[in-house]
Formats: C-alpha cells, structure tokens, sequence
C-alpha cells in the first residue's frame, strides 16, 4: 500500500513538472528559435516521412521521404523487410545529402522491385529516433478482360441489373456509366448506380433500349480509364408486366451486417425493384442519425456517414414502398477502431539535473490495443538498465535525472486494425534564462479588444515568468490579467487605463532576466453616421455622408468604394473628410457606395446603395387587334422604366363623337402586362393612348392610336334607381337615374315608364319621357303602393325589360291618436308610458314612431304650480311603450302621446298624469362659517333647491387639514330637519378644518356641500410659531438657530441686505425639516436682516418670526500696524532730529555769506511762486517781501499751503486715512497705517496765499527729504 501511495506521488508531481517543461521543450523545436537553439544539444525529431501505405506511380522515380533534425545533425539509416538496408551497394538508390530521402531511379530497374516495408532511423550521439513502416506498392489499373456481351432482351416493367465488375485495381478505380458520345447515362428513383458499379433498373421501359451501354473505371493514380465492351439493353411490350410490390435486389434477406472502422465513411445502400418505382427511406433503430455526418445519395438509395464514431453503432432499417406494399431490411452495424490518441502523442521533454518528468502515451482502439516502448529504437527491456526510469503501462516516469541521460523514446500502440508509432526525447540541459521577445516592444491594441503581450524565454530549469507594471507594486496574475504558460500576458478587455510600461521577468536557480515591453490602448475607429440607402431621380444631386470618430493619435484614411473597386474619374463626384457628393446624377452613378476608414490598427467600414430613378419612358406602337363590335385588344411596348419598376399602366379614351377633346380613364392594367383587353360600348368614336407609373410618377402620354369607330345599337342596361313618392297626398313622383351618352349606345334616347296599383286586376299605364329624370302621376289615392317600372330606348330599338320598383304616393297626417295610454312609475327617477299602436290604415303614411310629450307640474313638497317647459321623446317605429328618464323625485308629471308619419304628426291623446315617489335630496343651497373664534365657530346654511321628498335631517361631519392635505380624524354630528345652523364649540385654535353637509329624506341622503375655514390664532399665546432666534457669525457663514412649534413643514429662511431699498431682495434658504441653517456666502463688512418664514396652506397667510440684524465683521488685516511699534517711532524721531540739525546748519551757512542780491533776483524771476533751491548752498529761491503773506524763511510753499511732490514722494500722511495727519503730544503720529495712499492729485489745488500750517511745513521737510 505504501508503494502505491509513493507512486502516485511521484507521478503527481512529476505531471505538473511535465506541464511546466512542455513550453521549453517548444523553444527548443520551434521554427523561430533557432538563434536560441545553437550549440545547445538535442536528440534527433523525425520532422518529415513518407505515408505508412505509400503507392507510387510506376513511371515515376520513387522518392521515400525521411527528414529529421538534431544537435549535432543526425546521421541516417534504412532496413527494408525488417533487415538493414545498405544503400551503398543499390546503383539505383540514393540518399540525398544532410537528409535520409531515399530517391529510387526506375530508369533501369521495375518500380514492383523496390516494393516492400521500409523503416528510416535517425541518429546522433543523444538518441535515435525511427519512421513509421512505410510500406511500398506499385499502383495498378489492369486491362478489362475482352468477352463478348449478348444483347439483353426483356419485357417492359421487370426489374434489370448491368453489370459492370471492373478489375482490380490499386488503389481500387472510380466507376461510371456513359454511352457513345461520352455522356452520363441519366439516373433517378427508378435508375441508379451500385456502390460496386453495376447499373439497377427497377423496372424497364420502353425508353431504356440502347445499344451503349458503357462502364468505364478510372484508376486516380495513374490517371486512366478503362472501358467495358457496350451492352445491348432491348425491352419488349408484347405482354406488359403487372403491378408488383418492392423487393430488395441488394442487399439480399431481410437483416445483414457491415463493420466499419472509427473515422471511415459509413455507407450503406439499398436497392428495391417493383412497379410503379419503390421509394426508398431510411431509419436508425436505436436512435437519430448525426445531423451535420449524414447525408443521403442516389435517390436516397445510400446512406453515407462521414468521420464514423463509436455512437453510430447499431441496427438501420432501410424501407422501400410503392401503392401496392412495403419492404424492410436492416443491417447491423459494428463500429472497430484503429489506435487513437487520447491525449496527444507523447511531448518531448527538457529537464535540469535533478528534475523529474513524464513520458505519456495514451491511446485508444477497439480492440484494445497493446502499448510497447523503446529507447532510441530497442525495446526497452532489451536497453541498459537506468535507475531514473520507470515504466509502468502507457507511463515512462523519471525522478532525478542526470546529464547524459538524454535519449529517444518510442511509443508504439497496435491492434488488429493498425498502429500508432511517436518518438519523444529526454533533453538534459542547464541553462540560464533569456528572454527572446525584443526588448522595448511597443504593442498597440484597440480598446475593448484582447491585448497580448510576447515574454518567450528559454532556459533549463524552465524560467518562472512574473510581470510588472510601473511600479512593480505587485504581480499582474488576477483580474483583468491572464498569463499563459508560455509566459504571454493578456488582457481580455483592454482599457485605456492598462496602458504603460510592462515588466516581464524569467527566473530559473540558474538566474534571472528581465524585458520591458509598453501597451497603448487606442480609442477604436467608428463610423458615427453611416451613408444611408439613397434613391435619387436623375440630374439631380445626392451626398453620402460617412462621419467617423478615430484614436487622434493614429493617422486615419478615408476611402470610398464604388462597387468594390475604385471611384470613377469624375469631376461630379465630390470627396469631402465626411462625405461624398455626387452631382448632376446619371444611371452610370448607381451602384454600392462604400466609405472604409483605416488605421494602422483598425478599420470601419459602411456601405450604401444608390439607385438612379426617373419618370419611366412613355409607352409606344400602340396596336388594335382582335376588333369585334363591342371589344378591341390594345397592345403596346413599354418604355425605359429607369430603375424603377412599372407599377402600372393606365389606359385612356377619347370619344370624338360625343366628348372631342375630354380624355376619360378607362382601365388599368399590371405593370407586368403590355396587353389589355378594353370594352367598347356602342356608338363612340374611340382613341386610346396609354400612361405607364412608377414610384416617380405618371410618364408622358404615348402617342394616341387609331381611332376605332363601334356602331349604334339598342340600350343594354335601364335606368337605374328608380323609386315612387307623393309630393302631394294624391299624386305620384316617379324618378330614376338618366343614362350617360355612353349608354346611350345610339341616338334618340328616352324612357318608357310604367305604374300600375299593387293589386290584383290593375294595369300598367305607360309614357314616353325624354330628356327628362322623373314623371308626375295625378289624382292617386293617398298613400298606395304602386309598381313602377322605367325603360330605356332609342332609334335602335328597346333596352332590357327593366325590373319592378316599388313606391307609394302621397302621405298626410294621421287621423287618430294612441288610445289606452297610461303611465307606470318604476321609480323616483323613471316612468314607462304604455299606449296601443294606432291601425295602420289611420296612419296614412310610413310609420315613423311616436313622441311622448311630458313635463314637471310641480314638486310634491310645495303646493304651489312649478310648471317647466315640455319635453318630447320620440320612440321610433312601431312602439307601444317607452321610457321616461331623468324624472324629479317627489313631482307631479302631465303627459300625452301622438303618432307621426313622413308627413307630420296626428292628433294628441288625452293628457294623463302621475306621479314620482320621494328621493334623495339635493345638495343644500349654501354653507357659510360666521362668528370664528379660537376655539369655536358658527355654520349657517340653506336647505336643497330639491327636497326630492320630506327633509328628516342634516348630517355634518368635518375634520382638520394640515399643509400637506392629511386628515385628521372625522367627527359627524346629527342635525334636526329645522336646523338651519350650528356652533362647533372646543376646536383647535390656528388650524384649519373641512366641514361636509348633507340633508336627509327617508330615500336616504343627498350629495354633500363642503367648506374649508381656519380658526384664529390664539391672542393669549405668542403670535408666532417661532422663539429663542439666535444666530452666530463664523468664517465660512452665519448659523441662524430657532424653534418652532406650528404645524406647517414648509420653512425656509429669508435674509436681506440691511438698508435694502427693495422689499424683493430678500433671498431664501430652505431648512429640510431641521431647526437651524448655515447661510454662506454673506459678504464682510454688511449687516444682514433675518427672518423665519413657515408657509401654511395657498390661502393662509405664512408666519414669519421677528427679524434678527446678523453682522459680518470685516476680515482682520493680516499686516502690523507699523505706526504702533516702537522701533518705527524711534526712527520717526531720529530723522525729524536730522532734518532740524540740517536746516540749522543752513541758515547759519546763509547769514554767514553775506547780502544777495534779491532785487536782481527778483527782476529774473517774474514768477515769485516758484523758486528753486539752490544746490550749493541749501538755500531757497526768495519770494515777494509782502509781510502779510510771508512764507517760513527757507521754506517753499504752494500758494494753496500745500507742498507739491515729486512722483518719489513718500510722505507719512501718504500712509493716513485722511489728509490731516498730525502728531499727539507724544510725538506719536494721529491715524492708523495702511498700506493705501492717498490720491497724488489732491495737492494740485486752486492758488492762495494762506500763512503755512504746522502741516504744511511737515510736508516741506518731508519734502525735502
């Protein structure tokens, strides 16, 4: 038990070392991987050999293929018949250089010398590999032997067989049969061919004597054909054969048996004879036939299986019937089977020093087949023995290999029916992983569609692949990414998001390699809007338009197509980016229209069809044939229908006898006819002419044919709708239709009309009336019926004798009214008036009906007359009772009844009446809410317009409403009959109430009046819902706060720029139920008025809660208030010191120097305003000496007492809030500091001569600084 649980894990695992190996041993073997393969050492793959059955064409050199491959190449070897086969010493055999071909010269020896089983091996110093057996044979189509074939004679109706029996053949020859001329002989039900060849007739005719019938076999491989001598096939119908039921004529029995191996064709057949031919049908017994496997031939005579399987074994029962009987047989059918692989051939294997492996070879067969191994081409029995290696039935198993343990293994699996022979080697390599796809790739795939990304690597052990994208943040083995055992990673859906920089990695104990690789997803090229299907009338334009969105970075081609290949050469057809337009459009333009958008990943394409149409081409050669007098046959060729087919043709006529110039349609025709048929009446001169349409519309007229005279003749048909009426009550009315001048049908037409009373003995009267439709009949008896009958005439003779018509003559009134009429009251509402008809003879006309003339007295509650207009319902026909509805409960009716005819009405019936029982009453006249108080109110109110009966009460019912149309729970209240009001005590103060009332009678009670009303709000309590407002002002807004105890859910928040002069302005703020809200968005600096608003009912005023003043502060200046700092105060003082030291010591420079010469100074400078300081002595310009405005000596100042400033000025005052800058006793300077300064223009003002202010003369030294 141990030894098995060890061998099923060392199988275990060495299958999934198998798995992992199989992707190298690929690149070692694959086409493309040959840099990887040199100088790496590998055992010998047969990759090329000659079939196992190999027939060769005997006039042609026979070439037995052998290629192999292997590192170091291989060297090859042959045996033939089982022994070693030295080619050295065959002249006529060569091997072709670096390959194991062998290439036989027939020149000098028979091909049939060389046939045989031959077997190819492969060599080198890892292993040997051998082919299959090819076993050789010479093709073979041999002569027909010659004989003499008698005529065969038989009588009609019996059943025949022709045979054929070619020679044999190799491979076996295709059979036909032809006659003389090389035609097939013509095959059915009744005739067909054998799968052996022979010709079976299932009976003969007549038809079937010949002299050529000829089987001939063509051999496919040396492409020939054999012919059999003719057979003489001669049938005789002295004694025809009589009916027969079928009869099989193969296969033979009524039950057979076939065997077929797996992948073959299945085919069965079966052949009946009888008469009249046999159909022959076919049935699996034990099932259904594979639908998409079979298929049945020869008249169903074969049933044919494709790619056989072991599911298509058991019983098939073919049928053959005809009337006269059926016939059955089954065949058996027994399904063997070649050997099969079940999982593939065995797969080479690379291994490392140390790893383990699998060799599998596990086929199948029926019988089962025998498995036996070899190593590089001896039985493994018979090989050294290898402590790595074990076998166990279809497993080779290897555990710890070791370099030079490389070697070729045979697998070959045979039973009775073949043999399945694959070499697989043991490669044992170390080797150190690389990467084989190219570094730096850039793969470009569509969005939505698969990317794959290559890392084939090699190296022994086999390379663990990991990927990486970006960041190397984690393996991509999960979702949306797939890695395949070969080490290429897909992305089954590809995203933009996918897109960068990928890793792949291999890694073996050996070391480790790395790729990189990038994916670009591009956005897909689509057609947004495709060209759409166009009819168009030639000379006219049309456009296809082809919009397409494509990836910007991909350069896209539009191209168009005209049916599939390039566009005309046409300066009509127009290629925009988006479309195409064609101009001036001929019938060469129609055609598929294809715009293809292209990129170098993807394309889109779309196509259009254009169909030029026009009005189809008029009709010509119109032709009369077939003239007789009252038909002709019109015939005519249809003109060019442009694309669009003729819907149909219209045929018109002209009568130049009658209506010259009119054209009248006559009939119309399919578009597919070009022949029509046309009545004629008598006495037209006719002309035809002949329109065909289409969907553009009518054609021209075709050119008029001849014109086709017919001659008078008596009237064919009488006037139609003839009828009788009175105008008056004795006379008679007849009228009828007048014919047309086409049914005239010769000249002189009038009517012959005739009357006669419907009554036995009466005569016909007659007249003749022409150009006229009606005739008056005098002095009739009032309302008689009367036969009437008008004939057509004319010149030519009578009309047809027309039919009877029956009419009557004048009616007049009635001359009674209905008698017994009474009423029967069903209910408050309704009433059924009775009457006995009046006699037929008192009506004197048609019956029409009756008229029910009624109206409302008055009402049983007041005795007082209500009388109301009449009301009249007729009750058409032959009545005796009616309906009343829509009555007044509780009301006295009148009414009487009359009869009417088609004259008028008769006599009225005695008046009668009756009366209605109470009902509901009505809906009261008015509610009214008087006197509201907090907590009570007063309803007044009138009774109904309609009692309907005995008022016995009100009732009233009222409940309370809030804003969102709930209801509160219902009080009713019962009220007397004499109560006209009521007063509701202990109600809700400010809320709002629904009263319903309604009156009563014993029926029950009345519709309700209703009314909505809203008690006051309570004086003693506060006058507002709203309390405790409050509100706190943060950096991101203002929370207002209150609470509220009312009863409506509408609140919001009002607020509203303090001093606003628009009441409209306020701005709102929902609350969503919650009791406090943030309002942002407030300006700094601004003081907001607040109120809370709660919305009742659309006809109640809202409550609105005192406002409350919310403030925003001003925003805090980030910077320091330089003027409050001391350091900046001591500076202030140092530099007003400096100043004053430097203009002592100028004026002590000044009086040092001496007298200047002012006057002349004066005379120079005719301005005194404006004197500037001199630069070498500090001094100023001198001014006027008028002492009354004599400036500070030393200083210069404007007339205005203001300094003017350069532009570089930088005064203190500059950085005060106004003009007035001064010090305090302190010496600290008056006003806060601001980084804003004052307008420069401020110290141009108009000129005075004002003494200087203690400003002023701060400004100068300012000034002068």
């Amino acid at each position: 038990m141990q030894n098995k649980f060890r061998k099923l894990f060392i199988i275990t695992n060495i299958w999934f070392s198998l798995l992992s190996h199989c992707f190298l041993c690929s690149l070692i073997l694959g086409g493309k991987k040959k840099k990887v393969r040199e100088g790496l050492p590998q055992p010998p793959t047969i990759t090329h050999q000659s079939p196992k059955d190999y027939i060769i064409d005997p006039r042609e050199n026979i070439i037995i293929h052998c290629e192999a491959k292997g590192k170091p190449h291989p060297s090859f070897s042959w045996t033939r018949n089982g022994t070693h086969y030295d080619i050295d010493e065959d002249p006529n055999v060569n091997m072709r250089p670096h390959s194991g071909t062998l290439v036989v010269d027939i020149s000098r020896e028979r091909a049939e010398h060389y046939e045989g089983v031959y077997q190819c091996t492969a060599r080198n110093k890892h292993g040997t590999a051998v082919s299959n057996n090819i076993v050789i044979r010479q093709s073979r189509s041999p002569l027909w032997s010659k004989e003499r074939i008698k005529p065969i004679v038989v009588q009609e109706g019996v059943s025949l067989v022709l045979p054929c029996r070619p020679p044999a053949g190799l491979p076996p020859p295709i059979i036909f049969w032809m006659d003389n001329y090389f035609q097939k002989l013509p095959q059915s039900e009744r005739v067909s061919q054998s799968l052996n060849g022979d010709l079976y007739f299932s009976n003969v005719r007549r038809e079937d004597s010949r002299n050529d019938y000829i089987c001939y076999a063509r051999f496919p491989h040396t492409q020939t054909i054999q012919q059999k001598q003719p057979i003489t096939v001669k049938v005789l119908n002295q004694a025809p054969v009589d009916e027969r039921r079928p009869t099989f004529l193969i296969p033979t029995g009524s039950s057979s048996s076939k065997m077929v191996l797996r992948g073959r064709v299945l085919e069965m057949e079966c052949i009946a004879e009888g008469l009249p031919t046999p159909y022959t049908s076919w049935t699996k017994v034990s099932g259904d036939f594979p639908a998409r496997r079979t298929s049945f031939l020869h008249y169903n005579k074969t049933l044919h299986i494709a790619n056989v399987s072991e599911s298509d074994a058991g019983e098939y029962r073919c049928t053959a019937k005809n009337l006269l009987g059926v016939v059955h047989h089954t065949i058996r059918v027994t399904v063997k089977a070649a050997p099969y692989w079940i999982t593939g051939a065995p797969r080479n294997l690379v291994l490392a020093p140390g790893e383990n492996g699998v060799l599998t070879c596990r086929a199948s067969g029926t019988p089962k087949p025998s498995i036996g191994w070899s190593m590089n081409g001896i039985p493994i029995e018979n090989s050294p023995k290898d402590v790595s290696r074990k076998v166990e039935d279809d497993t080779v198993i290897f555990t710890d290999v070791q370099i030079g343990s490389s070697a070729v293994y045979q697998c070959n699996i045979s039973n009775d029916y073949g043999y399945l022979l694959s070499n697989a080697f043991v490669n044992v390599l170390s080797e150190p992983p690389r990467v084989l796809t190219p570094a730096d790739k850039v793969y470009q795939v569509i969005k939505n569609h698969r990317a794959l990304m290559d890392c084939s690597s090699f190296g022994s052990p086999i390379p663990k692949i990991t990927w990486f994208k970006d960041s190397r943040s984690s393996t991509l083995d999960g979702d949306p990414y797939i890695l395949h055992d070969n080490g290429t990673l897909e992305i089954d859906v590809a995203q933009a998001r996918n897109s960068g920089k990928y890793t792949c990695v291999a890694r073996n104990i050996l070391g480790i390699y790395e790729n990189h690789v990038s994916l670009e997803v591009k956005e897909p090229t689509r057609i947004l809007k495709q060209p759409e299907y166009k009819v168009v009338q030639r000379g006219r334009s049309v456009v296809f338009e082809c919009k397409v969105k494509h990836d910007t970075s991909l350069i896209p081609t539009m191209t168009w197509l005209k049916d599939d290949g390039e566009l005309p050469d046409d300066e009509r057809l127009i290629v925009d980016s988006d479309s195409l337009t064609i101009s001036d459009v001929t019938e060469n333009d129609a055609g598929v229209y294809t715009c293809i958008m292209n990129t170098t990943l993807d394309q889109d394409s779309a196509s259009a069809e254009l169909t030029v149409v026009e009005r189809p081409e008029p009709p010509t050669d119109l032709e009369l044939t077939d003239q007789k007098k009252r038909s002709v046959q019109l015939t005519w060729t249809p003109g060019d229908e442009h694309n669009s087919p003729i819907q149909k043709f219209l045929i018109q006529y002209e009568d130049l006898l009658h209506h010259r110039g009119h054209w009248h349609n006559l009939t119309e025709v399919p578009g597919t006819k070009t022949t029509a048929h046309l009545k004629l009446s008598p006495y037209v001169h006719y002309t035809f002419k002949v329109l065909a349409l289409n969907d553009v519309g009518f054609s021209r007229p075709s050119i008029p044919s001849r014109t086709y005279k017919t001659d008078p003749a008596a009237p064919d048909e009488s006037p139609a709708g003839v009828q009788g009426y009175g105008t008056e009550h004795n006379n008679l009315v007849i009228s009828w239709k007048p014919l047309s001048g086409l049914q005239s049908n010769g000249p002189g037409l009038r009517y012959k009309v005739m009357w006669r009373q419907q009554r036995l003995g009466s005569e016909w009267t007659q007249v003749n009336v022409a150009n006229n439709s009606k005739f008056t009949v005098s002095g009739t008896p009032t309302f008689v019926p009367y036969e009437l009958k008008v004939q057509a005439i004319n010149d030519y003779g009578d009309g047809p004798e027309p039919a009877v018509a029956l009419g009557y003559s004048g009616e007049d009134f009635p001359v009674t009214a209905p008698e017994n009429v009474h009423a029967a009251v069903v209910s408050s509402t309704k009433a059924e008036v009775h009457w006995d008809p009046v006699p037929h003879h008192l009506i004197r006309g048609h019956l029409k009906g009756y008229k029910v003339y009624y109206w409302r007295e008055h009402s049983l509650h007041k005795h007082h007359p209500d009388h109301m207009g009449k009301h009249i319902l007729t009750f058409s026909g032959n009545h005796s009772h009616g309906m009343l509805p829509g009555l007044h409960p509780f009301s006295l009716y009148s009414f009487y009844v009359k009869v009417f005819n088609g004259k008028g009405e008769g006599p009225q019936s005695p008046e009668q009446q009756f009366k209605t029982p109470e009902g509901v009453p009505g809906l009261p006249t008015s509610l009214v809410v008087t006197n509201p108080n907090l907590n009570s109110l007063t309803l007044e109110w009138s009774p109904p317009r309609e009692h309907n009966g005995h008022i016995t009460g009100y009732t009233l019912k009222y409940h309370t409403v809030n804003n969102s149309n709930e209801l509160g729970t219902e009080e009713e209240l019962a009220l007397a009959a004499n109560e006209t009001s009521v007063t509701l005590p202990n109600l809700k103060y400010s809320t709002r109430y629904k009263f319903y009332l309604n009156a009563k009678t014993i029926k029950g009670p009345g519709p309700a009046i209703s009314q909505e009303v809203v008690t006051i709000v309570d004086e003693a309590g506060p006058a507002s819902p709203f309390a405790n407002i409050s509100s706190s002002v943060g950096e991101d807004g203002a929370v207002i706060s209150w609470e509220y105890w009312g009863p409506e859910k509408d609140v919001y928040v009002e607020y509203i720029v303090d001093n606003s002069e628009s009441e409209e302005d306020w701005k709102r703020e929902l609350v969503n139920g919650s009791q406090n809200v943030k309002l942002k968005g407030l300006k700094v600096g601004l003081s907001y008025r607040v109120r809370v608003v709660a919305k009742g009912h659309h006809d109640q005023p809202p409550h609105r809660s005192e406002e409350l003043l919310v403030t925003v502060p001003a925003v805090a200046s980030r910077q320091v208030d330089i003027a409050t700092q001391g350091w900046f105060i001591g500076l202030m003082c140092a530099i007003a010191l400096l100043i004053l030291i430097l203009l002592i010591i100028c004026f002590i420079q000044r009086n040092k120097g001496g007298k200047y010469p002012v006057k002349e100074k004066e005379d120079a400078h005719t301005d005194p305003e404006f004197q500037p300081m001199k630069e070498d002595d500090c001094t100023f310009g001198e001014y006027s000496d008028n002492e009354d405005h004599k400036p500070l000596k030393g200083s210069r100042t404007p007339s205005n007492g203001t300094v003017k400033r350069d532009d570089s000025d930088d005064s203190l005052v500059d950085y005060g809030e106004g003009g007035d800058g001064q010090f305090n006793e302190d010496g600290s300077f008056i006003g806060e500091y601001s980084g804003k300064s004052i307008s420069r223009d401020t110290a141009e003002g108009p000129e005075n001569s004002e003494a200087p202010s203690p400003t002023n003369a701060m400004n100068s030294l300012n000034s002068f600084v």
